[in-house]
């Protein structure tokens, strides 16, 4: 209940960091604002997601609750792609190359595809 709770609390705050980055940068942007806030969201959400693992990895203090929120809490909730992005190294890591650009082809080609379905459905509802 203890981990549910601390993930919980972490992609609620992470849900509000993106939404402040978001508007942050669609605020301060004239070109294409929606594309570059969501860009900066996942690049910033990828880079705090691998700081958080290697910190862990590095250091003893870093326990396996303080992961659980900052990981699957805050970047959960920030941006999926940061854990989607560290699911294929942690594949490419163990020698899992073809897996991984497996990974990457299939989510990019069958969730555009299914966003594309969903949209269809929902406008013809």
């Amino acid at each position: 209940m203890k981990t549910l709770l601390l993930v919980g609390l972490g992609g609620g705050l992470g849900s509000m960091l993106r939404y402040l980055a978001t508007c942050f940068i669609t605020g301060r942007i004239t070109r294409f604002p929606a594309i570059c806030g969501t860009f900066a969201v996942n690049f910033t959400g990828c880079l705090i997601i691998g700081i958080a693992f290697g910190l862990s990895e590095r250091y003893s203090w870093f326990s396996p609750q303080i992961r659980l929120f900052l990981t699957t809490g805050i970047c959960g909730g920030y941006t999926t792609f940061s854990a989607f992005a560290y699911e294929n190294i942690n594949l490419m890591r163990n020698g899992n190359y073809s897996l991984s650009l497996v990974y990457i082809l299939a989510s990019v080609v069958v969730c555009f595809s299914a966003t594309f379905v969903g949209f269809a459905i929902g406008k013809s509802c």
